[in-house]
């Protein structure tokens, strides 16, 4: 309800915990980047429940995109794709592509499904600091000001890969658990 709402809530995924808002809510978004003092030139990644939910999102789901999700999805794997025009583009930093990402943590999967829409949501610290791996290291950055859903230490602890996606190409774009073998083996297959 506090999503609903408008709020920010903190919950955890496999990477690190991760710092939630309503995507479709241009005032929720505002929120995040004004409590991490994140600037808007640094965008943010949109986590989703289920394949239906991207088209709330992304204009284009090129077969590579499905390739790749069929493979590493849900899990650490964001893929940068053309959003949808009316997406806010404070999420996007005015970019014309959005990182989008199906988390594998059950919990994050269980509150996306009951909120019924996608979560914009960076790693749950200030800008610039270690990103965190467990409720207590939330509690720490931003004390009472967020409320925290404690689903234990993250099992990954780094942020998800971050690949980019132009027709049958990809482009990496910041290494995480998925290596770039890996997705290039799944994307020399495809076809």
């Amino acid at each position: 309800q506090h999503l609903r709402d408008g709020g920010l809530v903190a919950f955890p995924t496999e990477t690190v915990y991760g710092l939630a808002a309503n995507a479709l809510s241009e005032e929720a978004v505002a929120k995040i980047f004004a409590i991490k003092k994140r600037p808007a030139f640094d965008p943010l990644i949109v986590h989703i429940s289920d394949l239906e939910q991207k088209k709330q999102v992304i204009s284009d789901w090129p077969p590579l995109a499905d390739y790749l999700a069929q493979r590493f999805w849900p899990g650490p794997l964001t893929m940068v794709l053309p959003k949808l025009a009316s997406l806010n583009p404070l999420i996007t930093a005015g970019l014309d592509t959005v990182g989008l990402r199906m988390p594998a943590h059950p919990v994050a999967r269980q509150l996306i499904d009951k909120c019924g829409f996608p979560l914009a949501a960076p790693s749950a610290n200030k800008f610039t600091g270690i990103s965190p791996t467990t409720a207590e290291h939330v509690r720490a950055a931003f004390g009472d000001a967020v409320p925290v859903i404690d689903g234990g230490p993250c099992q990954v602890g780094i942020e998800s890969t971050v690949v980019a996606i132009d027709g049958d190409r990809l482009t990496l774009l910041r290494p995480g658990m998925v290596t770039l073998g890996e997705l290039e083996q799944v994307s020399a297959g495809q076809g």
